[in-house]
């Protein structure tokens, strides 16, 4: 813990992390909310109102056990776990808006699994790839921005969704599956530091 007060302009702070964030705000705009997921599930009866809760508790479930298991994987193997389970979990759009009861149950659960990624490792990445006397501003712009990008990309998702849900999921699997290349080279980045 450094005794000195931390500088939160965001001048300093090195391109990888605005790459990673660039990256990282795609996957959060093409993560849709749970509200419009379940909304869905009610308007197409795939998914009985008294099941709608339960899918969201085994996507809780996923999310909370996939977070301890992912980090101590992230720990081991870093930005490629996060590679990875971007592109998997991108997955998660066809199967809640588009397939039918087991296929939306397995879609929540992928989308828990995307919580869990958002919630541990997209931020827990910051950490490495900026200097430590930066962290708390880096990762105060970094939850900032991503938020907004989440916003907005829920927006986009619903405005998308009220007109074609083929629209929807394409905003979905396309803006997540657009950061990989920028994680990509935020690997190697890192990789070629350490």
């Amino acid at each position: 813990m450094e005794a000195r007060v931390p500088n939160i302009q965001s001048d300093g702070l090195p391109a990888v992390f605005w790459i990673y964030l660039a990256g990282a705000g795609l996957v959060a705009a093409g993560f849709a909310d749970f509200s419009l997921i379940g909304f869905h599930f009610e308007q197409t009866g795939n998914v009985s109102r008294d099941l709608i809760p339960v899918f969201y508790a085994v996507a809780m479930g996923v999310s909370g056990t996939g977070s301890l298991i992912l980090g101590r994987m992230f720990d081991r193997s870093g930005f490629t776990v996060l590679i990875v389970l971007t592109v998997v979990c991108a997955i998660f759009a066809p199967l809640v808006f588009l397939g039918g009861f087991w296929a939306a149950l397995a879609g929540a659960a992928l989308w828990g699994l995307g919580m869990g990624v958002h919630e541990s490792l997209i931020p827990a990445a910051v950490a490495p790839i900026v200097p430590p006397n930066r962290r708390a501003s880096a990762y105060g712009l970094f939850t900032a921005r991503y938020g907004i990008c989440w916003f907005l990309g829920s927006v986009a998702i619903g405005f998308l969704y009220q007109r074609s849900i083929y629209s929807a999921v394409s905003f979905c699997i396309i803006a997540q599956v657009a950061a990989v290349p920028l994680l990509l080279w935020v690997r190697r980045r890192y990789s070629a530091a350490r």
